[in-house]
């Protein structure tokens, strides 16, 4: 996001299963739809001896935050809410969620 609220007509995608388009062409596919299983996932398509298309599914309403945000992007992000995203409160929610995650210890 560089500042402009989403463009709705750009999020449809699809409901394509892209994991198993990829076993279909040869490709090695895998699916993850869990926190907990993405580290494995990782691991997996690392050890592949063949190209991998790791399909992760996600919250669309909040972008993928990078692990180091920069201010820049902060401020995009500020920005596009403060024009008006059709769903700011899901997506700030959602980045919270993301940040807290990354700063508090997990129960283990």
């Amino acid at each position: 996001m560089e500042g402009n609220p989403k463009f709705e007509a750009s999020q449809a995608l699809p409901a394509v299963p892209y994991h198993r388009f990829a076993e279909m062409i040869g490709l090695e596919g895998i699916y993850v739809d869990r926190p907990e299983a993405v580290g494995p996932a990782w691991d997996q398509a690392w050890a592949a001896r063949r190209p991998v298309i790791l399909e992760v599914k996600t919250d669309p309403e909040v972008p993928p935050l990078p692990p180091h945000i920069t201010l820049t992007q902060a401020r995009n992000l500020t920005a596009s809410l403060a024009k008006g995203d059709p769903q700011s409160s899901s997506m700030v929610k959602g980045v919270l969620r993301q940040v807290l995650g990354r700063l508090l210890p997990r129960k283990g």
